[in-house]
């Protein structure tokens, strides 16, 4: 797919998931605190995507033919991941991240692992490390534990409320964003402050969470729009 710039291309990469793509696993529990059976088991669940999803994110983004990865070796038996972008200029940025073999499909784990964290850096499901859900009681597993059904539907519904937030951040700064959109309607109000505007704040637009810079632009080039159509 084709984008105007490097910014437009991340945001739509940093986009959070669907639902349906997300998944949930049991992160620090308090099992071996417990004083005895009776006693709940509770633990901290983690949200996360695979590996396929960071893979269709990747092929949807920036087209199959558009993105590249290989593996070398890092440093104590990690695997390092360098994943390779083309940007809409045409030159190819690289970013890199590595991971260790995991416990339950050891090499093969490292490297989802590895192509995971190295997605991290081009912003896909860099918002889930901001989701902290609560600690829930578990149910055993074989000779683990598992989040139940129930708690499940719940953390969904969490994960699609923060899912609407991510692009906005969170409460306070989504209220100071609110009198920076009420400044700039009372102020920048034809084509010469808008450009002024832009070049005062270029370094500080870039970091607005994606919703609100988009919606900030759009009413900077809504301005320019009615000054022409003035005219």
């Amino acid at each position: 797919m084709d984008y105007e710039d490097a910014q437009s291309l991340f945001d739509a990469l940093s986009a959070p998931f669907a639902v349906e793509q997300i998944e949930w696993r049991v992160g620090t529990t308090n099992a071996k605190y417990r004083k005895n059976d009776s006693d709940p088991c509770k633990g901290i669940p983690l949200c996360y995507i695979d590996a396929r999803a960071v893979m269709d994110r990747l092929d949807t983004v920036c087209g199959p033919e558009s993105w590249a990865n290989n593996y070398s070796p890092g440093v104590g038996g990690s695997i390092i991941c360098n994943l390779g972008i083309r940007m809409p200029g045409g030159d190819w940025v690289w970013k890199a991240d590595g991971a260790g073999a995991t416990d339950v499909e050891g090499e093969k784990g490292a490297l989802s692992d590895a192509l995971k964290r190295s997605a991290v850096r081009w912003g896909v499901g860099r918002y889930l490390y901001d989701l902290k859900a609560p600690k829930v009681v578990l149910e055993p597993y074989g000779q683990s534990w598992k989040i139940p059904d129930a708690e499940m539907k719940k953390l969904d519904n969490l994960h699609e409320e923060f899912a609407q937030k991510a692009g906005w951040g969170m409460r306070a700064g989504i209220q100071a964003y609110k009198l920076l959109i009420g400044v700039v309607r009372e102020f920048v109000t034809d084509q010469a402050a808008v450009v002024d505007f832009r070049e005062k704040n270029k370094g500080m637009i870039p970091q607005l969470p994606v919703a609100m810079r988009t919606h900030l632009n759009e009413q900077l080039d809504r301005v320019g729009a009615n000054q022409e159509g003035a005219a």
